[in-house]
């Protein structure tokens, strides 16, 4: 089903969008900033449901109201506003809402009262799929990533929000791909529209948006219906690849700091480089919601075929800076003639993390970072420790 939603702030949008896309995996969100935008898309989505600003560059959400009870008197139509005053609500009730919600709102509040118009909308049964055709037609829609966020967790830090700094958050949430991802998505957008310049680290993200957006944020993916897996098999897929990412992650920040650059952003690099493969596992889990059936020949085809396609796409749906995406896609694959430095640390790193250390293409690059003995100083440090 098409949900549409209205609003003009960048930050509140792409809020509704993470609540409104973990609701359930059969949701497409689509997002409007204007009325003739909303209107356009009416006509084009035959949306299920419509979430709707009041307030528009070019008009208002009562207008665009007034055009769909003009077609449909049945159409649920949720307004989400900081008008709060009796005829605001009067008006808006004069024309059929289904909700009213006022901001600022909990997003706790949003998911609960969104779920429960859900179930009188969604289809009771979705199409019997084949994995091939979810995979395929997830791919035209917005990815998820998995996220381990715990509810409880965010909730508790929400309430010491004011004492929290955006440095803390970044550092708590420094392995939480799908967290970190969709802070940078955020920001990117709210900052490309301000500046032009793109933000490459969490820290940079939180600074951007401000910690209670970024703590909306988490408790909204933590309350992502599909965001943890049912299935034990594609479980332990995701935790093998989440272990590979974060392992990425800590050895490119290691190799960035021996030739003095910001770790931080090699970090997000590598931490993002298994994220194709996430999204694919997390679409093969809502297969076997539905009632599929998997193999495990199955899930390493499916992650072989669709992970690097999951994965390309998912780098633009995120608006990831274009050196963040370059770097995270040399983790995979580097041409031999590509000797940029932040790409040859992202490939060695990828290549000690699958633990080809000893692979002469790692020993290569290697010696084209003016590293031959580093491998062998870290090893005899190790073991010296060890011992």
């Amino acid at each position: 089903m098409n949900v549409i939603i209205v609003e003009d702030d960048d930050l509140m949008a792409d809020l509704l969008e993470t609540v409104v896309a973990g609701l359930h995996p059969a949701l497409r969100v689509f997002k409007a900033f204007t009325v003739s935008e909303a209107l356009d898309l009416w006509r084009s989505r035959a949306p299920g449901l419509f979430v709707i600003d009041w307030s528009l560059p070019d008009g208002t959400g009562l207008d665009v109201l007034r055009k769909i009870r003009a077609a449909d008197k049945n159409m649920p139509v949720v307004m989400v506003t900081g008008r709060a005053d009796r005829d605001s609500i009067l008006k808006a009730a004069h024309y059929g809402i289904s909700g009213y919600i006022s901001k600022p709102f909990s997003v706790e509040m949003l998911h609960e009262r969104l779920s429960g118009m859900l179930k009188a909308v969604l289809p009771e049964d979705t199409s019997v799929e084949t994995l091939a055709e979810m995979l395929s037609r997830k791919l035209e829609s917005g990815l998820q990533i998995p996220t381990r966020m715990d509810v409880s967790g965010i909730l508790g830090l929400m309430e010491r929000a004011q004492d929290l700094s955006g440095g803390q958050l970044a550092e708590r949430w420094q392995k939480e791909a799908s967290l970190c991802a969709r802070l940078l998505e955020v920001a990117n957008r709210s900052s490309f529209r301000r500046t032009g310049e793109p933000v490459a680290t969490v820290r940079d993200a939180i600074s951007v948006m401000g910690v209670p957006m970024a703590l909306s944020q988490a408790l909204a993916l933590a309350l992502d219906t599909g965001s943890s897996f049912r299935s034990p098999a594609l479980a332990q897929s995701a935790r093998h690849h989440q272990a590979q990412a974060e392992a990425v992650g800590s050895e490119a920040q290691k190799l960035a700091l021996v030739l003095g650059k910001k770790a931080l952003e090699f970090q997000t690099a590598g931490l993002l480089s298994r994220m194709g493969e996430l999204a694919v596992l997390n679409v093969m889990d809502q297969f076997v919601q539905q009632g599929g059936e998997l193999t495990e020949g199955d899930i390493e085809n499916g992650l072989r075929e669709w992970a690097k396609q999951y994965g390309n796409t998912l780098k633009v749906q995120w608006r990831l800076p274009l050196a963040i995406r370059q770097m995270s896609g040399a983790v995979h694959y580097l041409a031999r003639e590509d000797v940029r430095q932040n790409l040859l640390i992202m490939r060695v790193a990828g290549l000690i993390a699958g633990g080809q250390a000893e692979n002469p293409e790692c020993s290569r690059l290697l010696r084209h970072l003016g590293l031959e003995d580093w491998l062998e100083s870290r090893k005899k440090t190790s073991d010296t420790g060890s011992g």
